[in-house]
């Protein structure tokens, strides 16, 4: 969503690179780009406005006309205001002292309401509550049977006692729903209300009936972050209005500019809660100011990939497969092995969408979308179309063999021979790296190139140079390289002249590492 604005971005810094000092004009400039970058991505008016003037004011200011690299100083502070304007700290959800906890949906008709009660059900369930949908939206055709249905399979309870189609007393509903949900001890309870195509006054006074019917402890204004500067408008009628606790972002996968979900928690005052980015319900997650900055700036979003993985891979898996690794030169590593890491990464999510979180994806936008996510089937089936010895020992994999794989797999005889090649060599690799001999090809590190070994050997090859046999040739040899050695004696590191250590003083920017 926030493609335009990252490379805009992202185009603007780069024009700052290489520049020890910044002048006023480069300042402005920036801000100019930067300004026109926000913009375009439909950051409402008052937004950017406030944005850009703070960004100015600091830019102008001792931390960057005193930094070691005034460019990447710039984009700290880029950084911190949009981790400010975003909203600041992550936003957790308030429990009530005595269950059950009530939370209430609010937003237009088309924001994804319902699916996105089921989405924070099954979120709520994952992290060992027992949540309850409530179906309040009677208005809307199939809305009951929708809810019912987007429970089922996030695997938590539903509340519907009316048919809806226009039938039956949504108050009444969320009002019976709590007792419903102390009988039979559910802790929390996700009341779905109805919507509207735009704000008129019989949606303001149902949403208003609803919530002093049951008194929520939590309402979230449920906002489809691709209808643009509408979604400021629309979160403001509903403060004013109903009143709401929080922001839900839905259809943050979408491809519209995104500065909807950049202006609310700036405007309105409430900061955004959750985002759902996806259409699977598991595409939904807690709403980080601090990580969607890093995003937009292509700094990556490492700690979601961490906790990504972390929810995937269990400790003892991994700590087995390392030890397979370890052992005997990871030939303990079979392709069944390999077949069980590959689906354990294909249940993070899209390959895609991980390849993203890395730092500096930005650059390689174009190709990581067009990753075929059917490549990981195509592997899958060739693994399992081999036989279990055949898996367990790939060595034995000759011509015959890898024509058997390919029919039975439905692909050409060098795609098998291609399998059989990158999984050897990602098991050397990864065997390398956890017996600490690191990733071959690189300078200065154990078992890459430059290394320990290399060194040895370069040594070894000093230590064998001959002298000239011309006796003036040697003795200005001699005399060279007495006066290298003199020069290293009074120079400090890079020839450079000693520094008195007694008088030597750290810069300002350095001084705050140091304790």
């Amino acid at each position: 969503m926030f493609d335009t604005l990252s490379d805009r971005l992202s185009a603007t810094f780069k024009n700052l690179r290489g520049k020890g000092r910044l002048s006023e004009a480069d300042i402005d400039a920036t801000a100019r780009e930067i300004r026109i970058a926000l913009l375009e991505a439909d950051v409402a008016l008052p937004v950017v406005r406030a944005f850009i003037a703070n960004v100015k004011e600091r830019a102008r200011g001792v931390e960057v006309s005193q930094a070691l690299n005034p460019a990447q100083q710039v984009v700290k502070i880029v950084n911190e205001e949009l981790v400010s304007i975003l909203g600041g700290e992550t936003r957790r959800l308030r429990f009530a002292k005595n269950p059950p906890t009530v939370i209430m949906l609010a937003g237009l008709q088309g924001a994804g309401k319902t699916t996105l009660a089921g989405k924070l059900g099954l979120w709520l369930k994952s992290q060992g509550h027992s949540p309850l949908l409530v179906a309040c939206d009677l208005q809307r055709p199939n809305a009951v049977n929708q809810l019912s249905v987007v429970a089922d399979r996030a695997g938590v309870a539903v509340y519907a006692p009316e048919p809806g189609n226009g039938v039956g007393d949504p108050v009444k509903v969320a009002k019976d729903s709590v007792e419903f949900a102390k009988a039979k001890v559910h802790d929390i309870v996700i009341v779905d209300t109805a919507g509207r195509l735009g704000i008129d006054e019989e949606l303001m006074r149902q949403a208003a009936d609803i919530r002093d019917a049951v008194s929520p402890d939590e309402i979230l204004f449920v906002v489809d972050a691709m209808i643009g500067q509408d979604a400021v408008n629309t979160a403001e009628a509903f403060r004013d209005g109903v009143g709401f606790d929080g922001v839900v972002l839905s259809k943050l996968d979408g491809d519209a500019r995104g500065g909807a979900a950049l202006s609310i928690a700036h405007v309105t005052g409430k900061q955004i809660m959750f985002a759902s980015n996806g259409e699977k319900l598991e595409d939904f997650d807690a709403f980080h100011p601090d990580r969607m900055a890093s995003r937009i700036l292509d700094m990556g979003d490492l700690l979601t990939l961490i906790e990504q993985a972390e929810k995937t891979f269990s400790q003892e898996e991994a700590a087995k497969m390392a030890s397979k690794l370890a052992s005997s030169k990871g030939k303990d590593f079979t392709l069944d092995d390999f077949l069980a890491q590959m689906e354990q990464v294909r249940k993070m999510g899209s390959i895609s969408k991980l390849l993203g979180m890395l730092p500096g994806m930005g650059q390689i936008k174009d190709q990581i979308n067009n990753i075929d996510e059917r490549d990981v089937d195509r592997t899958a089936a060739i693994i399992k179309s081999m036989t279990p010895k055949e898996r367990a020992d790939a060595t034995i994999i000759n011509g015959s063999r890898r024509a058997r794989i390919a029919k039975g797999s439905g692909v050409e005889v060098s795609a098998v021979k291609n399998l059989v090649e990158r999984f050897f060599e990602a098991r050397k690799m990864m065997s390398k790296m956890a017996q600490g001999g690191g990733m071959p090809g690189m300078p200065g590190m154990p078992g890459m190139g430059g290394g320990p070994g290399r060194q040895k050997k370069q040594v070894k090859q000093a230590k064998g140079k001959r002298k000239s046999g011309n006796p003036m040739k040697r003795k200005a040899e001699e005399e060279a390289a007495a006066a290298r050695r003199e020069q290293a004696a009074q120079g400090g590191a890079f020839n450079l002249p000693a520094q008195d250590d007694k008088n030597f003083e750290l810069p300002d920017e350095f001084k705050k590492f140091m304790g």
